[in-house]
């Protein structure tokens, strides 16, 4: 199995920042509670946008994408992303304005060096 990084970039509007940080801190204690979850990372930029907001990332490591889509289960599904517990997944626990764009990675390379196995024909 191959780790899973789900990295979102997440846009703030001026004024919501203490709001974004408490939902983002929701959804790490109820995602550290679930099986395969390894680690999450937030990083706030240094300097606001020229509109005022600032932008975030927020890192969740999985141990692998089935851990990952076990806990998102039903939530690639519906438009709000809830998944079977109720919770608001894929970004989608944040409310309006703040924009939130999800993406799932893998690791190919660490510090410029291959980290993965290579097929050899």
């Amino acid at each position: 199995m191959q780790q899973l990084s789900v990295i979102n970039t997440i846009s703030v509007p001026a004024g919501m920042q203490q709001q974004a940080e408490q939902v983002r801190q929701e959804y790490v204690n109820y995602f550290s509670k679930q099986a395969g979850f390894v680690s999450s990372t937030f990083y706030k930029s240094i300097t606001p946008q020229d509109d005022g907001s600032m932008q975030y990332v927020n890192i969740v490591v999985w141990a692998s994408y089935e851990h990952f889509t076990a806990v998102v289960n039903k939530g690639f599904a519906n438009a709000d992303g809830e998944n079977n517990d109720g919770m608001r997944v894929l970004g989608r626990g944040f409310p309006a304005p703040i924009v939130v764009s999800p993406g799932q990675y893998h690791v190919i390379a660490s510090n410029g060096v291959e980290c993965c196995a290579t097929e050899v024909s």
